[in-house]
């Protein structure tokens, strides 16, 4: 889970899988680090190390296993840090050095622009790879590691796909269609036009709920759909420029000003008890984000919730594998590497995790076709999500991208639902943002 829940904090939010009890992608909870294999003695074989942060899955879902049965020469092991704020300058520090490296290494999406800029030497170009193809893997996915003269340095491993997650239940009570398909063209190619569906729910809403769950859930969902948002494609930081971006901040202000969204922090104590005790009727929802409803839940909300497709595409996460030229084995990682990001393997990580595919050529796939999700019924949750992954727009995402996302929340729109004018709440955020971008 990588992107901006309200940022820096969503990073470090360890969210439960969508279809299982196991994490989504580099979504971490702690500063601390394991090492662990899947199988018994190496003696004899070669081994190969990942460093990974959060859960990966991987293993949970058999995968080293299964590889090792098919590779009896190869143990595989893996070193994790839970949070990724911790493993990413370690991880640079290592590249500098040349040292302390593994066979394979996760990158957050978060941080892919800034190696592809400045480490991508260090790298191995695996789109050279025998059995990796280009055409496999979601065509905005693949741009985002691959370098201006055309090496691919990482190969993508989930992408956070978004679609709007609602309550049947409220919905119906305020006097709104409950049918998925029917909401989204309400709302269907314009972020405006389901404020104005959250309006009239707010008329006749149970009391004591909300449309939505928070002002940096609404904000981080509009942004997530824009083809350019903090940075433009040389790189250049534009957030106070891009026309998308206030008009993100202006209409979540609308929102937050009409009480369309709880005055909530996602993936804090008190966000979470919101789910509990059904508080909102709506929220942007990656796959990864069922997880997080199923774990904050109470038992008669199975079944209560749907999944309806968002106005506009947009993602919300997703990491990738990278091979660096001074590994120990990088033939035998690029290898393991290539394997572990293959469509069959990433649909089997859907199916046993909730960690959503990169690779679109296993959208067809039956784990991807057939999955379903206690928390939403007969919703066809891996079509709805495979169309939106397909529609996601590429977007540069900068060095500093976690910073500006939650200066513009925690310090913008938050206030808003705290009495702030949306002018002044703009105007602190942009100062909190260029006192942090100056540190």
């Amino acid at each position: 889970m990588r992107g901006t829940r309200s940022a820096h904090r969503a990073l470090a939010f360890a969210a439960i899988a969508a279809l299982g009890a196991g994490l989504l992608t580099g979504c971490a909870d702690d500063g601390g680090g394991s090492s662990d294999g899947d199988s018994g003695g190496g003696k004899g074989k070669t081994t190969i190390s990942l460093g990974l942060f959060g859960t990966f899955g991987f293993k949970e879902a058999g995968l080293y296993a299964e590889y090792e049965k098919a590779h009896p020469d190869i143990k595989i092991t893996q070193n994790v840090t839970e949070r990724n704020e911790n493993y990413y300058p370690a991880l640079v520090n290592h590249l500098t050095t040349g040292s302390g490296l593994q066979d394979i290494q996760g990158v957050e999406v978060g941080n892919i622009a800034e190696v592809v800029d400045t480490q991508a030497a260090k790298f191995e170009d695996l789109s050279k790879v025998s059995g990796v193809n280009k055409g496999d893997f979601l065509d905005w996915k693949w741009k985002q590691a691959t370098t201006k003269d055309g090496q691919t340095i990482g190969l993508g491993t989930d992408v956070g796909p978004m679609a709007i997650c609602y309550r049947k239940d409220l919905f119906e009570k305020a006097g709104l269609p409950t049918d998925r398909e029917q909401l989204g063209k309400m709302w269907a190619g314009d972020w405006s036009k389901l404020v104005d569906v959250g309006e009239t729910y707010q008329k006749k809403a149970p009391k004591g709920t909300t449309f939505m769950d928070s002002p940096g859930g609404m904000l981080n969902a509009i942004l997530s759909s824009e083809k350019e948002k903090f940075y433009d494609a040389s790189g250049e930081v534009v957030y106070k420029t891009n026309p998308a971006v206030k008009a993100a901040f202006d209409l979540t202000a609308k929102a937050a000003e009409e009480g369309l969204v709880a005055s909530q922090t996602q993936f804090q104590p008190t966000w979470n008890q919101t789910i509990a005790n059904s508080k909102f009727a709506a929220v942007a929802c990656p796959p990864w984000m069922l997880g997080t409803i199923k774990g904050n839940s109470s038992a008669d909300a199975k079944g209560k919730w749907d999944v309806a497709p968002a106005p506009k595409s947009g993602n919300w996460g997703g990491s990738f594998l990278a091979v660096p030229k001074a590994g120990k084995h990088v033939k035998e990682a690029q290898e393991l590497a290539a394997w572990l990001t293959a469509p069959a393997q990433q649909a089997k990580l859907f199916s046993v995790q909730g960690s959503f595919p990169s690779a679109q050529a296993s959208y067809n796939l039956p784990e991807v076709t057939g999955a379903k999700n206690e928390m939403t019924g007969d919703a066809p949750i891996g079509t709805i999500f495979a169309e939106a992954a397909k529609s996601s727009p590429v977007q540069y995402n900068g060095p500093k991208d976690q910073i500006i996302q939650q200066g513009l929340t925690d310090n913008g729109v938050f206030l808003v639902t705290k009495g702030k004018s949306a002018e002044d709440a703009w105007k602190t955020a942009l100062k909190t943002i260029d006192n942090n971008l100056d540190k």
